[in-house]
């Protein structure tokens, strides 16, 4: 017998139609999970735009106010795909009226936003996941069990890029995305969170850092109207760009190994250059998200001139079983988060975290004010995961 969950999502821009699509996909790559989501409201500010959700995804009722959301008795699990700056409101407010919860990265503008909305989650007792969908490619959970099993030796150092072109148009709408207090962090927040969240899911935690950043775009004009995505702006007021464009990281792990995060939003050319690179004393392993099924992997005894080999993952790597029957069939983005929707509701009827959960988005929002702190200071800053 398949329980039903009354699902609901708060937000319908592009992460909140993704989320929708994760839900309604469920049910034919997971069959047998043991709760099928129920479209039951969707919350979004924009006139019309809850609407349009429910005639495409066929939710039972539309709002404008979130807050009916967390009144609602028919909904049990939340996705949170607002802008930054409400998510520690909408965040807290769901867990405390008994809802499960899984919320866009980054969780708040600040660790202690994070903080604030893992102690609601814990203190209702009930799951949360946070959107860290990279670390859901098969790919990488293949790369985390090699790098476990010592098999390319002890890690020595890590790249981990994260360069896009998404905010390179010097036209592009000063959106809340561009301010600091609806914002927080720019290509912190937007970009380096995930490139912190995998190091991390690599390699362990990150002691300490120094980092530094740059805004590239001072200026932009403001939107006339609604905006969604990345929308293109001219002929209206400029105004000042308040948040990093641009940063570059020097990382020390706990482990003694240590590592570079680079990240960029204006970078001309690169479209979702997103990936690491892992170095061992005996070997190494490079992923690249735009050939997400693909690890290049270097083992042996050689050392020296030891050549790199191309593995496509496939059936028991990660959940790619889920969607493909055999090693180099092709996943993509969408499915990441159908990966990242099954294990939030498994989380929910088996009652045990599966997945990115929200200690996990307070370690990444420690790392992010580790690389503020030290931007302004010009120093190496230690880490500390606690708000």
């Amino acid at each position: 017998m398949v329980d039903s969950l009354g699902v609901a999502v708060v937000g319908f821009g592009w992460m909140g139609r993704v989320h929708s699509q994760a839900y309604a996909r469920l049910p034919h790559h997971y069959p047998r999970l043991a709760v099928r989501p129920r479209l039951v409201t969707v919350a979004e500010e924009v006139p019309g735009r809850a609407e349009e959700a429910a005639a495409q995804f066929g939710f039972d009722a539309t709002t404008r106010d979130w807050r009916a959301v967390a009144a609602d008795p028919r909904v049990q699990a939340v996705s949170i795909t607002a802008p930054n700056f409400l998510h520690r409101k909408i965040g807290v407010a769901m867990a405390e009226a008994g809802k499960h919860i899984w919320i866009e990265k980054p969780v708040g503008l600040t660790v202690a936003d994070a903080q604030a909305v893992a102690d609601a989650v814990a203190k209702a007792g009930v799951q949360g996941a946070v959107g860290f969908n990279y670390r859901n490619a098969p790919a990488v959970e293949a790369a985390r069990e090699l790098i476990a099993s010592g098999e390319i030796g002890t890690v020595t150092h890590v790249r981990v890029r994260l360069f896009s072109d998404y905010a390179a148009h010097p036209d592009g709408a000063l959106t809340w995305r561009y301010e600091k207090e609806r914002g927080g962090s720019g290509v912190l927040g937007d970009l380096a969170s995930h490139g912190a969240d995998l190091a991390r899911y690599l390699l362990g935690d990150i002691a300490s850092l120094t980092a530094d950043t740059a805004v590239f775009i001072p200026e932009r004009a403001r939107p006339t109207g609604a905006t969604a995505g990345h929308t293109l702006a001219t002929g209206g007021e400029l105004g000042p760009v308040e948040n990093e464009d641009y940063v570059n990281c020097l990382l020390r792990f706990a482990s003694g190994a240590r590592g570079v995060l680079e990240a960029c939003r204006v970078s001309v050319g690169e479209q979702n250059n997103y990936g690491f690179e892992v170095h061992g004393t005996k070997g190494a392993v490079f992923w690249d998200f735009r050939r997400m099924n693909e690890l290049g992997v270097s083992r042996g005894t050689s050392y020296q001139d030891q050549p790199v080999s191309t593995v496509y993952v496939g059936p028991g790597d990660g959940e790619f079983g889920a969607f493909q029957p055999g090693a180099a069939n092709a996943m993509g983005y969408d499915d990441l988060k159908v990966i990242e929707a099954y294990r939030f509701l498994r989380s929910i009827a088996e009652g045990v975290p599966h997945g990115a959960t929200l200690q996990d988005a307070v370690h990444s929002a420690a790392v992010l004010d580790a690389m503020v702190r030290s931007a302004r200071s010009g120093a190496w800053v230690d880490v500390a995961p606690e708000a």
